[in-house]
Formats: structure tokens, C-alpha cells, sequence
């Protein structure tokens, strides 16, 4: 399977799971949600989310046309890696919030590593193509 084509993929899928984050905090709240009780009950939470659900939603929509959306894809990559860095710090520091260092951050350097992967070996595809 070409480079581009699991980019699509790729891209599809992490903006499913990005459209899932609530409900991945409700089945692993110690790896997903950073305070006590239901997700509901924090409204930081419920605001990253949003922006996470939100993009998601463009994420899947690039997956169309994944050349035209770099920047986009450039943004998923280092945002995912700087909320990893942040996140894997305060996880360890923070009593009771050591699940994250198996839970949100791994996925988000599993994100970045992935799209940078594939974005890199589509853009070099395209160019000897």
C-alpha cells in the first residue's frame, strides 16, 4: 500500500480517535481524564475535548486531499508532541496521574510518530513520482 494512502488512513482513524476522547476518559478515566469523577464534572475536560473532537472532524476531512492540508497535519504532529512533553511531566509529579504515562501521552507520540512517518515518505513519493 502506497505512502498516501495510509496517510488517508491514518488520518481517518486518529480523527475517529480523537473524536473519542470522552469516551476513552469514561472507559480509562486514569489514563485519559486528569481529575476525580465523571468527565463531566471538569470543565477544562470538557474544553479539550472539544477542541480535540473539533480536530478530529478536520483531520478526517484531509484525509481527501492530505498534500493540501500540510499544515494541518504539521499542527497534529508538534501539538501532539508538546501535549505529550507537558502531560508526561506533570504525570510525574502529580500523585494518582501516573496512568497517563500509559494511557494519552504513548498515543500522542504514536500520532505524531505516525503522521510525521507517512507524511514525510508521501511527500518524498510524490516528488520522485
Amino acid at each position: 500500500m502506497s505512502p498516501h494512502k495510509l496517510l488517508q488512513i491514518a488520518l481517518v482513524l486518529f480523527g475517529i480517535v480523537f473524536c473519542l476522547v470522552y469516551p476513552l476518559a469514561i472507559v480509562w478515566p486514569t489514563g485519559w481524564a486528569w481529575h476525580a469523577g465523571p468527565p463531566a464534572d471538569s470543565d477544562y475536560f470538557l474544553m479539550i475535548v472539544g477542541v480535540y473532537a473539533t480536530l478530529g472532524i478536520f483531520l478526517i476531512l484531509a484525509a481527501r486531499d492530505p498534500a493540501a492540508h500540510r499544515s494541518l497535519i504539521l499542527f497534529t504532529i508538534w501539538s501532539s508532541l508538546v501535549h505529550a512533553a507537558i502531560m508526561a511531566f506533570e504525570a510525574m509529579g502529580a500523585a494518582g496521574q501516573h496512568g497517563h504515562l500509559m494511557g494519552d501521552v504513548p498515543a500522542l507520540v504514536l500520532v505524531a510518530a505516525v503522521l510525521g512517518g507517512l507524511l514525510y515518505a508521501d511527500r518524498n513519493g510524490r516528488a520522485a513520482g
